[in-house]
């Protein structure tokens, strides 16, 4: 089977939370990695995803130290639109 992983930097304005990490994380930009595996037997090129990631410095080395957390695509979209809305 076919995978692909695109990388993209996510940029908040403001702290924000998302589901499945536990501490509030600090404005700035963010590289969330997205797997997604080809979905076979079609006449075309169709990818599927399959994870998505997102780095965050880890609590206690005030970004020193990078970390891979996995969450839900809904979610970033859920976080980057509460941030959008932020006055």
């Amino acid at each position: 089977m076919t995978t692909r992983s695109r990388r993209e930097i996510v940029t908040f304005k403001h702290p924000f939370q998302i589901r499945g990490i536990d501490r509030l994380l600090p404005a700035g930009a963010y590289e969330v990695v997205t797997d997604e595996e080809m979905i076979e037997g079609l006449s075309f090129a169709s990818f599927r995803r399959v994870a998505t990631m997102i780095m965050v410095p880890t609590a206690a080395s005030r970004g020193a130290t990078m970390e891979m957390i996995s969450i839900g695509s809904v979610d970033l979209s859920d976080a980057q639109r509460i941030d959008a809305s932020v006055q």
